[in-house]
């Protein structure tokens, strides 16, 4: 168990590693041996990370609170502001991300599970806000799927360098029997399954695929995904990349193109739960995207980061993935669009809910759980 606090200056850069740090065990890699340090510990269910200039790192926990960790502690009182959440099962307060213009207007993005108004279940929507003073202020809400069901939130939030948020809706556990081309997921007029492009503010951008045409959602970007958990502008060529759960085998890495339907659930690589019985037609067709990498068995794929900082120099222009069911991260060494390699990295350490890169260079990790350990935020230091 690693329980080594970090402090952290204001400006947001370590010190130098601490003498607890140092004495965490190395862990080898091809390119960078490593220590994985704590950073807080005592959060109920982290889902998503955000660095902060001057610092302060954001998590949300799942059932509805929005943390602080500055200085190495973990702050006692949540942030006020934060809209009210359906925490069942996979619902919940979810992705944390703030406006690449935080510095000048403080805005966060917030994704949660949103109670459905005059029935049951709850949807997936974003709100941003000001974060100010430890409070969240001027909150509005930018986007409310059209959707329902029991979980596969989806949730991950992501901004390009041209004032665009992506967000991922899962496919909220539709069944997948039956006529599979008629899911909810293959289906335009709902936001089951769908990434979605928005401006900033909420508004659908006039040139996303789908503006005008009859009985499409005109904020849809592409379709036919089952739960994307992880999501990344890549920050020099502005590729968009997503990873999406399978069922019991066959999770996704994606490059996500604009009108493109990605099969699910006509297509796929995974199997029934339990019974271990085909769903899919196969794994390709035409029409449908094929994905660049595939997870069989499953890891769980959950939280993702293109890496671009000096800490590990080796490991730059690489994708990290984590993983829940796995408790894996892993390493994805990229040529252009396509990936040539993999390494796992921080084995069974826990369920990988988040993966970010901070603004002081190191690799942040959101533990889920970790069996009987406290749940926690690590992050990954090179070893010398």
């Amino acid at each position: 168990m690693f329980r080594n606090t970090l402090a952290l200056c204001t400006s947001g850069l370590v010190l130098g590693a601490s003498a607890a740090s140092a004495q965490a065990p190395v862990m080898p890699s091809v390119h960078h041996d490593y220590r994985v340090v704590t950073v807080a510990e005592g959060l109920e269910h982290p889902w998503g990370i955000a660095s902060l200039p001057g610092g302060d790192m954001l998590v949300t926990e799942r059932p509805g609170r929005l943390r602080i960790i500055r200085n190495g502690s973990l702050l006692l009182d949540a942030v006020p502001g934060v809209p009210a959440v359906l925490a069942q099962g996979q619902g919940g307060l979810l992705d944390v991300v703030p406006h690449p213009d935080f510095e000048s207007n403080r805005l966060i993005y917030l994704s949660f599970s949103k109670p459905i108004e005059g029935g049951e279940g709850a949807t997936t929507a974003v709100v941003r806000g000001r974060f100010e003073n430890d409070r969240l202020t001027n909150v509005e809400e930018i986007f409310e799927a059209v959707s329902r069901g029991r979980g596969h939130y989806g949730s991950r939030i992501a901004f390009d360098g041209s004032g665009h948020v992506f967000i991922t809706v899962g496919d909220r556990q539709a069944p997948s029997t039956g006529d599979l081309s008629a899911h909810p997921a293959q289906d335009l007029s709902n936001h089951h399954g769908t990434t979605i492009r928005l401006h900033d503010d909420g508004r659908v951008p006039a040139d996303n695929p789908f503006v005008g045409r009859a009985g499409a959602l005109p904020e849809i970007w592409s379709y036919g995904h089952r739960n994307a958990q992880g999501l990344a502008v890549h920050p020099v060529t502005g590729d968009v990349w997503s990873n999406e759960h399978g069922p019991q085998g066959g999770d996704e890495v994606n490059l996500v193109k604009a009108g493109l339907n990605y099969g699910w659930p006509v297509v796929g690589y995974g199997v029934n739960y339990r019974s271990g019985t085909a769903i899919h037609e196969g794994t390709h067709r035409d029409d449908m995207e094929a994905p660049v990498h595939v997870w069989v068995p499953s890891i769980a794929a959950s939280g993702m980061m293109i890496y671009t900082g000096t800490r590990f120099p080796g490991w730059q222009g690489d994708m990290f993935v984590g993983g829940l069911a796995g408790e894996q991260l892993a390493r994805l060494e990229l040529d252009g669009t396509r990936i040539v390699n993999e390494e796992t990295l921080v084995r069974g350490m826990g369920r990988i809910r988040d993966v970010r890169q901070g603004l002081d260079g190191y690799i942040y990790l959101a533990i889920d759980h970790r069996g009987g350990e406290p749940t926690a935020i690590v992050r990954l230091e090179p070893a010398n």
